[in-house]
This record gives structure tokens, C-alpha cells and sequence, in this order.
């Protein structure tokens, strides 16, 4: 697939997209939002974060079997033993760390109650599972380029 960027000169260079190659930028679009807090105030642009893509199990295996010496049925069956792992952990009231990318930790959303001892159980209304970037990731990202969107123009 071939891509046409238009950067901030007004210069066009085309970039080829392949399974080997990526568009190592985070893409992001302009949207106007009110204030939910005082509708009678100006809207205002944000930046706001775009998906271009979900890519499913078994292509991240395929492209963990292409940087290690597992072939991709072996990453895809690492990969449901991990899912097992975590879920065992979690159920166990730990949290998960893996290295320096990040760790993995469980949150609830509960209803209050007046007083301590009518908290229980009952009140957890929701899981929530929270990842906490770690050295690696976090330097990864702050390092990130942005590209906005628009400015790309599939051919």
C-alpha cells in the first residue's frame, strides 16, 4: 500500500508500506468539543488519538515468530499461556509485572456506602484491568511523533 504525506513545507514523499516496514508515528485528528460543565462556553480543538487498524492474535504471533526463533504456532500457544497465566494471577489478587515494559494490575468501581460496615463484596460493581507503561515504553512514547491524519492521502 502506498501512502502520500504532506508534512508542515507543503513537501511530498511517499512512504511503502509493508508487514516489514512500518510508519513508526502515532496519527491523530482534530475535534471540536463543548464544555460539558458550562455548555455557554466556546468549544474548543483537541487532538485527539487515532486507531488505524486492530491487529488480531495471530498476526502479533506471526510478527513474534518473525524477531524470534519460535514459529508462529508456538507464539500464538506462548501467547494463550500468558492470557492464562494473567487471568490465574488476577483471580489471585496479584499484579503482573513484565519488566520494562509495564505491568498489569485489577481496579473496581464500587457503590459507597455510609458507613465501613456495610461495605461488602455487593458494592464491587465492575473489574477494570489498568496497565502502568514502564522505563522502556514510557521513553518510547515520549519520543513519538505525531502525524496528523488528514494530512495522509492513500493512493
Amino acid at each position: 500500500m502506498e501512502y502520500k504525506i504532506n508534512n508542515s513545507a507543503n513537501c511530498k514523499f511517499t512512504v511503502y508500506y509493508n508487514i516489514n516496514f512500518f510508519i513508526m508515528a502515532i496519527f491523530y485528528n482534530k475535534v471540536q468539543r463543548g464544555n460539558p460543565m458550562n455548555p455557554e462556553a466556546a468549544k474548543k480543538w483537541y487532538a485527539v488519538l487515532k486507531s488505524i487498524g486492530q491487529v488480531e492474535e495471530k498476526e502479533v504471533a506471526k510478527l513474534i515468530s518473525d524477531e524470534t526463533t519460535l514459529n508462529r504456532k508456538e507464539a500464538e500457544m506462548a501467547m494463550d499461556q500468558l492470557e492464562k497465566v494473567l487471568l490465574r494471577l488476577f483471580l489471585n489478587s496479584h499484579s503482573v509485572q513484565l519488566g520494562d515494559w509495564g505491568s498489569f494490575h485489577l481496579t473496581c468501581n464500587s457503590k459507597g456506602s455510609d458507613t465501613k460496615d456495610e461495605v461488602g463484596a455487593g458494592n464491587i460493581q465492575n473489574l477494570n484491568i489498568r496497565f502502568s507503561p514502564g522505563k522502556t515504553l514510557k521513553e518510547a512514547l515520549k519520543n513519538s511523533e505525531f502525524i496528523y491524519s488528514e494530512s495522509i492521502v492513500s493512493k
